[in-house]
């Protein structure tokens, strides 16, 4: 059932403030709402802890908060399968706890950005129960894709779709006389049954779940799997196995199809009749899309479409200044085209953390390479997005119990496998103190086990050591908003031996080196900040390896 709040959200929501084009070189936080700080003692992050927290935030430097799905869920995949997108889940608190959470983090000066989750439902949702109560080709079930199967008696899949969690994409339903029936479609586990975009009921309804949560005071939405609400006509198959592999590879019938950006174009439509209507600065839609190209992805942001995408190119390029340019260069090229922003992101949610992804001889190298690459991100144009606790350096856990896993993925694909899951490794509570059973996370344990050694990463025993991470972020967040040619300004390179990376921007310049030895190079202004200590010569500057600094000039 939907909650409902105690005051008006029309009448008396806080409204968002800052320019119309905030989003442009927005440094955007994300909160893994589970994982951020529980206020209850159950052992799992909420709204309330997250509202506690968020001066955290503010102290930082972003400029917007993004919160990973709150909605009521059975929890199957981390609450990516809703059963109501107009209610918060219990486990999370209740809807009066986003009202009060978006109007304090309006006070601080944060927006608030959600996520959304248009590609499927839970099957717990009203709409798939009625589906399945209802007969073949019934209304209902044109909510969904619900398809005959092949084979003699339909007992094979209707095509060759393959889960990005493992296993086939078509689960078979068993009509009331328990006999077999209609397969349906789930791109992810079997209980988030895809949604069928064709149905006008679901444009419809969708359309009025952004209007609630905007009459709430939301200033964006994170769009989940943006790229996947349009299927191919007639299904075809894809004629091979291992399909996640091509997930940004190329096209595919269940990713990045064309119909998609209609889709966009309406909601860039409401979006914008809000931002009017209310007098304000832009509420914004931000596409997760994984695109084949940087020209296919740069579609997805167009004048009349979304405000950003996620640009999993950046987020995905090795320790190594050649491909680093490139997927730079192509990024800005691509984005520029259309006149859109670029965004820049390291870690979230679903992928190992880059301190453990840049270590190749020891965690001392990753977190030396991951402060680096966070200087270098917050340095190039565009907006950023800083993933909760990567300002404290934290690594991936790799050593989690299986009895305390949660992902979908581990159980459908890794477990089989022997390999590791990716995902329970970076949803691992985040450490506030040195002390407490979980380290400040709340005052109950956690609900997956932290390592011993992060006490020592906590935002208490980082705070005003000059040589922590969290004071680099908080400083380079600093820096940022003082210079002004930082964000959305232009973007040249400069000359730089093999190995480093030189860039300007009006009166600054960034340098880094990736080389596993330092480099020499002449000063090349004053010094505004260094992941690592530099030591001059006669007009010169030694960069250490694995470091970047920050120059005015």
């Amino acid at each position: 059932m939907t909650q409902e709040l105690t005051t008006s959200p029309q009448t008396e929501t806080a409204q968002p403030t800052g320019g119309p084009d905030w989003w442009r070189d927005a440094v955007i936080y994300q909160v893994y709402v589970r994982s951020f700080a529980d206020s209850d003692g159950d052992g799992i992050g909420d709204l309330r802890g997250a509202r506690e927290r968020l001066p955290h935030l503010a102290r930082l430097g972003v400029d917007a908060v993004w919160l990973t799905p709150f909605f009521a869920s059975p929890q199957a995949d981390g609450g990516y399968d809703v059963a109501d997108y107009r209610a918060v889940d219990p486990l999370f608190g209740t809807l009066s706890d986003a009202d009060d959470l978006v109007r304090t983090a309006h006070e601080l000066g944060l927006k608030v950005i959600v996520d959304i989750v248009p590609n499927h439902t839970s099957d717990r949702h009203v709409w798939f129960q009625e589906a399945l109560a209802d007969r073949p080709r019934g209304a209902a079930r044109e909510r969904y894709h619900f398809h005959p199967g092949r084979g003699t008696d339909g007992e094979l899949p209707p095509n060759d779709w393959e889960s990005v969690f493992g296993g086939p994409a078509w689960t078979r339903t068993t009509g009331p006389d328990g006999t077999p029936g209609e397969w349906y479609l789930h791109l992810f586990a079997p209980e988030q049954p895809d949604l069928n975009w064709e149905c006008p009921e679901v444009a419809e309804e969708f359309a009025s779940v952004l209007r609630f949560w905007l009459d709430l005071g939301v200033d964006g939405f994170r769009i989940d799997v943006a790229h996947g609400m349009v299927k191919a006509a007639g299904l075809p198959d894809i004629g091979r196995t291992e399909q996640a592999k091509l997930i940004g590879a190329q096209v595919l019938p269940f990713f990045d199809q064309d119909g998609v950006h209609e889709i966009h174009r309406s909601w860039r439509r409401l979006l914008d009749s809000y931002s009017q209507t209310h007098d304000g600065p832009a509420r914004i839609g931000v596409a997760e899309a994984w695109a084949p190209t940087s020209e296919r992805l740069a579609l997805y942001v167009r004048p009349d479409e979304l405000h950003q995408a996620f640009n999993f190119q950046f987020l995905r390029c090795p320790w190594d200044a050649a491909a680093m340019r490139e997927v730079i260069d192509d990024s800005l090229a691509a984005t520029a085209s259309v006149g859109a922003p670029t965004t820049w992101v390291l870690s979230n949610h679903d992928v190992v953390r880059h301190p453990t992804r840049y270590t190749e001889d020891s965690p001392a190298q990753g977190l030396r390479r991951a402060r680096a690459a966070a200087l270098l991100m917050l340095a190039l144009p565009g907006s950023t997005y800083i993933y909760q606790g990567e300002e404290l350096g934290l690594p991936e856990v790799t050593d989690l119990p299986d009895d305390c896993r949660q992902d979908p993925a581990f159980f459908r694909t890794f477990h089989e496998s022997g390999q590791d899951g990716f995902r329970d490794g970076c949803r691992v509570p985040i450490p506030w103190s040195r002390g407490g059973e979980s380290y400040g996370f709340g005052p109950g344990g956690s609900w997956l086990p932290q390592p011993a050694d992060w006490r020592d990463l906590s935002v208490e025993a980082q705070t005003g050591d000059p040589d922590s991470t969290l004071e680099l972020y908080r400083a380079a967040l600093a820096v940022r908003k003082e210079v002004p040619g930082l964000g959305d300004a232009p973007m040249e390179w400069l000359a730089a031996p093999e190995g480093v990376l030189a860039l300007s921007r009006p009166g600054f310049v960034c340098t880094l080196n990736t080389l596993g030895e330092e480099v020499e190079l002449p000063v090349p202004g004053r010094a505004l900040l260094s992941s690592a200590p530099l030591e001059y010569g006669a007009g010169t500057v030694r960069i250490p390896a694995d470091s970047c600094a920050w120059w005015a000039i």
